[in-house]
C-alpha cells in the first residue's frame, strides 16, 4: 500500500455536501414529526402518529406525567408525615384485619356513588379519631382509575398517605387512622369512558363527606 493524497476528484464537492445536508435535515424534521413528537407529547400534526399508534403512547406518558407531579404537589403541600414504622402498621391493617374486611354486605354502615367522567378525580373522607378502624370496599364499573388513600386535616397538620395504586378497578380493607382528621380516597379517572365507583364503609367513624 502506498500514502498518497486523495485526488480533489475522489472528494465531495461543495454542492454535494450541501444537498447531503440538506437530505439530511429534511429526515430530521420528517422523524421529529411523525415519531419524536407524537410518541414524546402526544402533538400529531400529521395524523400520522395516530395511524402508527404513537400519540396514544405520548398520551400516556403525559397522564403519567401528570400523575407523577400531581403526587409531588400532595407530598410538598403535607406539613408532616408518618413515621415509618406507623405508615408501615397502618399498610399492614388491612392484612391484621381482613375477617372485618369480609363483613356482610348486609352490615356496611355506608354506601356511596361517585361517577367520574374522563380526566375528573374526586375525594371521599371519613372524619375519624386516631385509632379509629373503618371497613371499605370499592369498585369501579365502566373502567379502572388511579387512587391515594390518605389522611389529612389534623390538629398538628398531618398528613399520611396509606396505600396509592394505578389502574386499579377495586380496593378493599381496613383503614385505621393514624391521627384525628380526614381519612379516605382520591380517585382520578384516566381513561375516556366515565366511571362509576362504589364505595361502602362501616366501622368507627364520625362522618363520610365527598370533598371534592
Amino acid at each position: 500500500m502506498y500514502n498518497s493524497k486523495p485526488l480533489n476528484t475522489d472528494l465531495p464537492s461543495s454542492r454535494q455536501l450541501l444537498r447531503s445536508t440538506i437530505i439530511a435535515f429534511i429526515v430530521a424534521v420528517v422523524l421529529l414529526v411523525t415519531v419524536v413528537l407524537p410518541s414524546e407529547y402526544a402533538i400529531d400534526p400529521t395524523g400520522i402518529g395516530r395511524v402508527l399508534g404513537l400519540t396514544e403512547m405520548g398520551e400516556i406518558k403525559g397522564q403519567l406525567a401528570e400523575e407523577a407531579a400531581a403526587d409531588a404537589a400532595r407530598d410538598a403541600a403535607a406539613t408532616g408525615t408518618a413515621p415509618a414504622d406507623s405508615a408501615a402498621a397502618a399498610a399492614a391493617a388491612p392484612q391484621a384485619d381482613s375477617a372485618l374486611a369480609a363483613a356482610d354486605p348486609e352490615a356496611w354502615r355506608d354506601q356511596m356513588q361517585v361517577e367520574l367522567a374522563a380526566g375528573q378525580g374526586a375525594e371521599v373522607k371519613l372524619v375519624m379519631t386516631a385509632g379509629q378502624k373503618a371497613s371499605f370496599s370499592w369498585d369501579a364499573q365502566g373502567g379502572v382509575v388511579n387512587f391515594d388513600m390518605h389522611g389529612d386535616g389534623g390538629a398538628g397538620g398531618e398528613s399520611t398517605s396509606y396505600e396509592k395504586g394505578r389502574g386499579a378497578a377495586s380496593g378493599e380493607g381496613v383503614l385505621e387512622a393514624t391521627f384525628n382528621g380526614s381519612h379516605g380516597w382520591f380517585w382520578r379517572n384516566r381513561g375516556d369512558a366515565t366511571v362509576t365507583i362504589t364505595l361502602r364503609t362501616a366501622g368507627d367513624y364520625a362522618q363520610i363527606k365527598r370533598v371534592m
